[in-house]
């Protein structure tokens, strides 16, 4: 169309280029005259992946967890130890003569108390505190407070593991039953003591161990003094 106005006669080769161009720039002029919104798009947020969803709920999840006090602290410490006493008294139930009913119960107390022993110092052990070893306890059943050291609630003196250890049948199933009702009844006091602190009792672990040592234990109470009132009546010395 220029070289005509001009008076010139366009060779083949000219006339195709001629036309590419002309049809080049009509589609720019279409793609510039149309509007912005028909040419571009807003971006659009990603979805979360499962594995976003499963980090988010790990991160509520150990924010719920991770509160803890240092009366959590010194409730799990000491637990292991109060745990400690019981198992070694009830590992003496089949070298002293004790009966089946009494043989059964040591049997419970052992196998549950010392798994709830390796929960106690996996938590501690978490949290980067001192985890204690479960030991004979003999004169070591104690725990530090302000400065000086008590006897934990409920525990045996060095006499009363003494008395026990020397008896035999079903005088040591009178003795067993006699201060295992006194070892628990201490337990669940130190629940009590843990549940009346501010504060405390807030992490999940401790909340629902201490609960189920409060249950669990206040229940073998009760069994307890059910086996012990069926004993044979206690024969006085001549």
């Amino acid at each position: 169309m220029v070289l005509s106005i001009l008076g010139m006669t366009p060779s083949p080769a000219r006339s195709h280029t001629t036309i590419l161009a002309a049809a080049l720039a009509l589609a720019l002029a279409a793609c510039s005259g149309a509007p912005r919104s028909e040419v571009q798009t807003s971006p659009q947020p990603a979805a979360a992946s499962p594995r976003d969803h499963a980090a988010m709920a790990k991160a509520r999840a150990d924010s719920a967890r991770y509160p803890f006090t240092e009366a959590d602290v010194q409730f799990m410490s000491a637990m292991v130890g109060h745990h400690s006493q019981a198992v070694e008294i009830a590992g003496w139930a089949p070298t002293h003569g004790a009966g089946p009913s009494v043989r059964t119960l040591a049997e419970r107390i052992i196998n549950g108390q010392q798994d709830e022993i390796v929960t106690m110092q996996q938590w501690l052990r978490d949290r980067g505190k001192p985890v204690p070893a479960p030991r004979r306890m003999g004169t070591h059943g104690t725990m530090h407070r302000a400065g000086h050291q008590h006897l934990m609630p409920g525990m045996l003196t060095d006499e009363q593991m003494g008395q026990l250890d020397r008896a035999r049948g079903s005088e040591f199933d009178r003795l067993f039953l006699t201060f295992m009702i006194q070892h628990h009844g201490g337990a669940v006091a130190m629940v009590k003591e843990l549940f009346g602190s501010y504060g405390a009792a807030q992490d999940e672990t401790v909340f629902k161990f201490a609960n189920d040592v409060n249950v669990d234990q206040t229940t073998e109470i009760a069994r307890m003094k059910t086996m012990l009132a069926a004993l044979p009546a206690e024969r006085d010395s001549p």
